[in-house]
Formats: C-alpha cells, structure tokens, sequence
C-alpha cells in the first residue's frame, strides 16, 4: 500500500510539472503577443511601446529561461516590470494585466466561493443519485423503476445552463421564493452563506443526480445479481441488510471513482452556475480574463489550477479506490 501511494505521488507531481510546462508555452509561443493586450491597456498602443512591454516582459529571451522565471517565482518572490516594477511574493502566478495586483492573492480570493459550490452541490447529487438509482434497482421493471429512469433521461436531454436560467428566472426573479443568490462568506455569515448557495446547490444538484441514477440503479442490478448477494439472500439476511452491506458496497467502488472526477471538473467548471446567479468565484474569473485585452496572467492561472486539481482529485480517487476494492493494493 505504501509503495502504491508513492508511484502515485511521483506521478502525480509529474503530471503537475509537465502541465506547467505546457501551460507556460501556449501562452509564451501562442498565436499572439501576450505584450499585446498589456500594451491596449495604456491607451494608443506603439510600435515602440509594444517593442518595450515585450522586451520587460522576458519574451525576447527563450522560453526554457522565462520557464526557469516563472517557476521559481512559485518558490520565492520575484519582481515583475511592465511600465512598472512590481514584487510578487511567493507563490507567484503574475501580476494581473487589469487590476494590477497578484493573481495569486486574487485566486485565494475567488476560490471560497467555488469551493463552496462544488461541494454542497455535489453532496447533493451524489446522495441524492446513490438513493434514486438503488431504489430503482430494487423496483426494477415497476412503474417507479421506469418513472425515475425517464425522468433522468428528460433531466439529461436539457443543457444545464437552460435549466439553471429558468429556475433563476423564475424561482429567484418572479416568484421570488429565493432572492439572494450571491456569495457571502462562511465565516463571516454562515446563515446568509446557506440561504445565498442553496438555490445553485438545488440546480447542480438535481440536474446532476439524474447520472449517477443511472450509474447506480446499473451497477447494483449487476451486484445484485452475484452469487455471494444470492448467498446472503440464502441465508436469511434482511433485505435492507443485503442492499447495504452487500449490494451498495460493491457498487459504490465504480460510483466513487466517477464521482471523484466529477468533482474536479466541478471545482473548474462552475462557470454557468458564477455567471447565471452572480457569483464572484474562479470560473467567472477567467471567464473576465478572456475579454478583450485578454489578462493572461489571470487565464494561465486559472488553467493551471484547474489542472493542478484534476490531477490532485485523480489522485485522491485512486487512493480511495485503493482502499475501497484490496485487489487495487497488490497493482
């Protein structure tokens, strides 16, 4: 088991590098100037003016040197010229284009908010679509069985961000049952913290469980069908008791590992759910960056989190699939 968690640290810290690495050269090579927008910025942009920003900006020199820059910037501070000089503590991802101020101090900034939205709508989806599918499963071929299976089918066939936009329309805009769907912190306000992220956490939620539904209402027919849940069965366990401790154990495994990817991508993706209910969190964030002058600091550095984060739930979910299913321990 040790030896198994090292080769996936080492790998993982690999992966990471290699990622950086990539981050860094599509936007040190890519197909325009990231002088470009910085020079847009200062009003009426000059050849001169460009040739200056660029040569300050490290992007005459080569790109393993300016690679050798901005990485160690994540290891102590460095100072960064553009039209000014200015100190950027450790861990460094840059001087935002727009504001001026680290990426890393507005990152840590921003990150609460999408934090708060991945986890308490993915809690959401995952119990909510563990209960639906078992419950489907054990009714297979009932009215409730098909009921629930199209419902997840008719959920599914909608694009999120129409059902998201209807239900902030309506729910928070018309009927006015849930005004309030802005961010307030935890720790400053945990009642307004709840009541603001409830109606996106209902969205992601519901829109959500309908796929693990299915994932689950699938893989316990299929654990159902094994010969130790018949031997159970044989033996006189309850039927909630040969669900729960025989079925659902065996068919969470393939659910935790998808579910430790959804949430990843949930952590980097929940730029519908910031820009519908007004969220200030890290995928509205880049979004902003991505308007006209692009902030590549802010891109690059969003980019980089959200790999860093795939990677680290990866991790995390192969750890767990580890310890969840032993035959993983002897690979």
């Amino acid at each position: 088991m040790f030896g198994y968690i090292v080769r996936r640290l080492m790998s993982a810290a690999l992966v990471v590098v290699l990622t950086s690495m990539i981050v860094f050269l599509l936007f040190f090579k890519g197909p325009s100037n990231p002088a470009q927008p910085l020079c847009d910025l200062n009003g009426k942009c000059t050849q001169e003016k460009l040739a200056l920003l660029t040569e300050q900006l490290g992007l005459n020199d080569s790109v393993v040197h300016q690679y050798g820059i901005w990485a160690g910037g994540i290891f102590h501070s460095r100072e960064i010229d553009f039209g000014a000089t200015y100190t950027c503590d450790a861990p460094c991802l840059g001087i935002s284009y727009r504001s001026r101020g680290q990426v890393t101090d507005e990152l840590f900034e921003k990150f609460p908010a999408t934090i708060s939205i991945a986890v308490g709508g993915a809690s959401i989806y995952l119990v909510l679509g563990v209960l639906l599918g078992t419950i489907a499963a054990r009714r297979r071929g009932t009215w409730v069985d098909r009921g629930l299976v199209g419902f997840s089918v008719f959920v599914s066939a909608v694009p999120y961000y129409v059902i998201a936009l209807l239900v902030w329309i309506y729910v928070s805009l018309q009927w006015k049952l849930i005004q309030d769907t802005s961010y307030h912190p935890l720790t400053s306000d945990p009642v307004h913290w709840f009541t603001g992220l409830s109606l996106p956490w209902l969205v992601i939620g519901l829109t959500s469980s309908t796929a693990y539904a299915r994932y689950s209402r699938g893989q316990m027919i299929e654990t159902m069908g094994e010969d130790y849940v018949r031997t159970a069965v044989a033996k006189g366990v309850s039927q909630r008791g040969v669900v729960v401790r025989h079925a659902l154990r065996a068919a969470i495994v393939p659910i935790v590992t998808i579910f430790g990817l959804d949430f990843a991508f949930l952590l980097t993706g929940t730029v519908f759910t910031e820009q519908i209910f007004g969220i200030d969190g890290i995928g509205r964030w880049g979004i902003n960056a991505l308007r006209s002058p692009t902030d590549f600091p802010v891109v690059s550095a969003t980019v980089l989190v959200a790999a860093v984060i795939i990677v680290i739930a990866n991790l995390i979910v192969d750890l767990l699939y580890a310890v969840i299913d032993p035959r993983v321990r002897l690979a």
